[in-house]
């Protein structure tokens, strides 16, 4: 299942608030205003705080 990028649109990072982008390559979504990314599993984006991992750590 491939993730609806009109999504972006009402989902917002749980920690700030703040936008979404979306990353096609790695299948996540990336706020770059806490530094965080969040996996999508299945189509499904996995929005929780405990789930999210570093930024600086994806991009290595």
């Amino acid at each position: 299942m491939a993730f609806d990028k009109k999504l972006l649109d009402i989902v917002a990072c749980p920690v700030c608030k703040g936008k979404l982008e979306y990353d096609k390559e790695q299948q996540i979504l990336i706020c770059k205003a806490d530094r965080l990314v969040y996996p999508i599993n299945d189509g499904i984006p996995v929005l929780l705080a405990d789930k999210a991992t570093n930024l600086q750590d994806v991009s290595e």
